[in-house]
């Protein structure tokens, strides 16, 4: 069962191919995904990184926390489980456009 860890602090210039390559030294990554904004495009500073085993992802916490990547030090934990959102467009009970007719 793979395990999902959160990365923070990561530099805003890292690829999720960085990304990959330095938890691949502590076992075997499933997945690497830096999170970037929408509209730029540009990583937010944060990402996640799946690990095959309970084992390699506690062996790559206890590593690389703290440590320095591209002159940020990044923080690494197990992932909480994403919060659900409520529904979204902030129209209102009315909905549409808002005009007064």
């Amino acid at each position: 069962m793979s395990i999902k860890l959160y990365v923070g602090g990561l530099p805003y210039s890292v690829t999720e191919q960085q990304l990959q390559e330095l938890f691949s030294q502590q076992g075997a990554v499933t997945s690497a995904k830096v999170i970037t904004d929408r509209v730029t495009g540009q990583a937010r500073g944060f990402g996640f990184v799946e690990m095959a085993t309970s084992e390699e992802a506690q062996k790559a916490i206890a590593s690389l926390n703290g440590t320095q990547m591209g002159g940020r030090t990044i923080t690494v934990n197990e992932a909480r489980p994403q919060e659900k959102r409520t529904g979204g467009g902030g129209m209102g009970e009315r909905g549409g456009s808002g005009a007064r007719w």
